[in-house]
């Protein structure tokens, strides 16, 4: 890429900052063997300070490839089967019997999507977490039959690899994967790790209050560290991402056969797929397919204020990361794919995604009003005095909701774009809605005894 490229590429990430309030960004592409990296803005309103290139964002579940990569890692080592169940490995599991890895990294293991956690500051490990959480009763549904999209199971594959290597999460993925690029990481749980890279803040754009609200820390809890805890910078991600196009090199910590696996679609003959959030998924990675029909991979992560998108082409190399510091990054991302998916580069959140965001509205499902469960998350749908669905969680403001052909879009109730899309579910043999979809994560209908 050429100097004028990397000037063009500024001007846009700065406009883009500009138009949706993101204090804060990084821009990295990886195009025919160079690398461009550019910035804009501060990587808190509270100091001022610049971001630059080694500016270290928290980049939430993307976390979770490079836990993916780890426990391939010891599956090409011989530690562990891709399809064996887990129970030998990890006694504390406690449906280890019927999950796989496989079904760990695809998101298919049947485990909640929100990790039940203990007060901040309890001492707590994963060890424990495991014993108390991991039951059968706590299934969403059966291994194997649904994608559901969980950090439950991403919590688990960590500890896997702790039991499997002797070492702690963040030890193995810094000694395996992140030191042979030259990457210091930093975390964004618990005590920091000793680290001279300095850490961007979340923001909270509130659209209609012309206010933009600092997040002053994480409210992740150290257990989660193997599914979101991990803060890097973007051309950090572009690196990784070179490492996963380019296995077999010396440097690369799985061979070509794994990456082809990782990449390969693993949801085949499952009840539903990751509506909302992707085309497929592999093992660790998201599968987006473009207006041309390419597949491109890669993994998107939010934390408080934060929002961060990696995506890259297997066949050719070609990597983007975006790091912002605002919840509004996602609107960010969405504006900037049009430009870069132009430029022929690996952007957006696949068709089926941005199909769901066009489709025209439409009437909601005569039953679908009610109460819908996914571990510790329970979600309300119900009808405002304004005669308008409203989408409820326990303890978090709700969103107005609005039924599309084939799903439906969520909005803050005081305006705004749409922010996440979703479907209700219906059980084949009864025609009745048994379930809906939230950004991929599935919750079950609860019925009354009567019903």
């Amino acid at each position: 890429m050429s100097g004028s490229d990397a000037a063009a590429l500024r001007e846009e990430l700065r406009r883009l900052c500009v138009r949706h309030r993101v204090p804060g960004a990084q821009l990295a592409v990886h195009h025919a063997g160079v690398t461009v990296t550019v910035e804009h803005g501060v990587r808190s309103l509270a100091d001022g300070d610049p971001v630059t290139a080694l500016t270290a964002f928290p980049v939430g579940s993307v976390t979770k490839v490079f836990t993916a990569v780890l426990t391939l890692v010891l599956i090409e080592d011989g530690e562990l089967g891709l399809d064996e169940p887990l129970a030998a490995h990890l006694p504390g599991f406690g449906v280890g019997e019927k999950v796989t890895v496989r079904q760990l990294l695809s998101h298919t293991a049947g485990l909640a999507s929100a990790v039940a956690e203990p007060e901040p500051g309890a001492a707590y490990t994963r060890s424990h977490w495991l014993r108390e959480h991991t039951r059968e009763g706590d299934l969403v549904h059966s291994p194997g039959t649904v994608f559901s999209y969980s950090n439950a199971g991403y919590v688990v594959a960590g500890a896997l690899v702790e039991k499997v290597t002797g070492m702690d999460w963040r030890e193995a993925v810094g000694a395996i994967v992140l030191e042979p690029l030259g990457i210091e990481p930093s975390f964004v749980t618990g005590r920091p790790a000793a680290s001279a890279r300095p850490v961007a803040a979340g923001h909270t754009v509130r659209h209609g209050r012309d206010r933009i609200v600092a997040v002053p820390e994480q409210a992740l809890h150290p257990v989660e560290d193997p599914d979101g805890g991990l803060a890097v910078s973007a051309a950090d991600l572009v690196a990784f991402a070179g490492l996963l196009a380019d296995a077999g090199r010396a440097a690369a910590p799985l061979g070509p056969a794994t990456v082809a696996e990782m990449c390969r679609d693993q949801l085949g003959g499952v009840r539903a797929g990751p509506a909302g959030m992707a085309d497929g998924w592999g093992l660790g990675l998201a599968r987006y397919t473009d207006g041309a029909g390419r597949d491109r991979y890669g993994h998107d992560g939010t934390l408080d204020g934060v929002s961060c998108h990696l995506r890259f082409d297997p066949a050719d190399g070609t990597a983007v990361a975006l790091t912002t510091n605002a919840n509004t990054g996602a609107q960010l991302w969405d504006e900037l794919s049009e430009h870069l998916a132009g430029a022929g580069l690996p952007a957006g959140n696949g068709t089926g995604t941005a199909a769901l965001f066009a489709a025209p509205e439409a009437p909601p499902p005569d039953d679908c009003l009610g109460t819908y469960v996914n571990g510790p998350t329970t979600l309300t749908v119900e009808r405002a005095s304004d005669g308008l669905l409203r989408l409820a969680s326990e303890g978090s403001p709700a969103y107005a909701l609005t039924c599309r052909t084939g799903g439906f879009s969520l909005h803050d109730l005081d305006g705004g774009p749409a922010l996440f899309v979703g479907r209700f579910l219906c059980d084949a043999a009864t025609g009745r809605t048994d379930g809906l979809q939230f950004s991929g994560r599935l919750a079950c209908r609860v019925r009354q005894a009567d019903g």
